[in-house]
């Protein structure tokens, strides 16, 4: 759907359970598994492609534009 809607850009990163409250995680993602995605995406046209467990959507993103 997003490159569909000519999307350049995707962020992917690992949910954190931030207390105990919130939903618990369910994996750990590898590296490897990180890499995975990011060739799938880039794969599907994604132009820029940041993939890892600390990356958020505002992840360096004064550097996406650029």
């Amino acid at each position: 759907d997003a490159r569909r809607h000519r999307i350049d850009i995707f962020t992917g990163g690992q949910y954190l359970q931030p207390t105990r409250e919130h939903l618990p995680v369910e994996e750990f993602l590898t590296p490897d598994r990180f890499r995975e995605f990011e060739a799938m995406a880039r794969s599907l046209g994604f132009q820029k492609v940041y993939m890892g467990p600390l990356v958020r959507s505002s992840y360096h993103a004064d550097e996406f534009v650029n």
